[in-house]
């Protein structure tokens, strides 16, 4: 049975998650998600994002059990320890050079559940991102020029952040920003709802 008329939720506040959703030319509303994002002891990131997105769905489903609920949990990790949001100039600087010349790996999380056959789907999708060897003179012309202090890794993929990177290796460009819609659209035609 087609569920095209299905009300679709996203379960998140971010814009860019927002924006990537109506790339996909469909009807959804978002909602604010009400939970403890902290990392359990001994958790990984790979746990740590699929954890999430699924609490965050499982949150919003709560509140309107008969509609499709999307969410979705992003954290960059390098050697395999999570790095934060830098917040300011300094935090930002040390990022940058620590990465500097080495990879980081984007963990995406993804949850779809469908209220109307209590059906969850849980998934996580990586990225491999390669960084050039950065000068600090390039570390501050960057962050004076598009000042990352809210983006894990301290760069924007999606800006002239790209312009710090030697290679991304990935299966979804749009899991880097946030929210990787081929597997979403994978996940809702699991559940009868076509994208096109």
């Amino acid at each position: 049975m087609q569920k095209n008329n299905s009300r679709i939720i996203l379960a998140s506040s971010s814009v860019y998650r927002k924006e990537l959703l109506s790339r996909l030319q469909i009807n959804f509303e978002t909602a604010i998600p009400d939970i403890n994002e902290s990392q359990f002891e001994s958790e990984s990131p790979s746990q740590l994002v699929q954890r999430l997105s699924k609490e965050k769905a499982q949150a919003i489903s709560s509140l309107y059990p008969d509609a499709i609920i999307i969410g979705s949990d992003q954290v960059a990790a390098f050697d395999n320890k999570i790095l934060g949001k830098p917040g300011n100039f300094e935090n930002a600087v040390t990022q940058l050079k620590m990465i500097s010349g080495k990879s980081i790996i984007f963990h995406t999380g993804l949850t779809v559940i469908d209220g109307s056959s209590n059906k969850t789907q849980t998934d996580e999708v990586k990225i491999k991102v390669e960084f050039k060897s950065l000068s600090d003179e390039t570390i501050h012309n960057y962050l004076k020029k598009e000042p990352a202090f809210n983006c894990a890794g301290s760069f924007k993929s999606e800006g002239l952040g790209i312009a710090l990177t030697n290679k991304i290796s990935e299966d979804d460009p749009t899991a880097l920003i946030g929210l990787p819609l081929i597997r979403l659209t994978q996940m809702l035609e699991n559940i009868n709802f076509n994208i096109v």
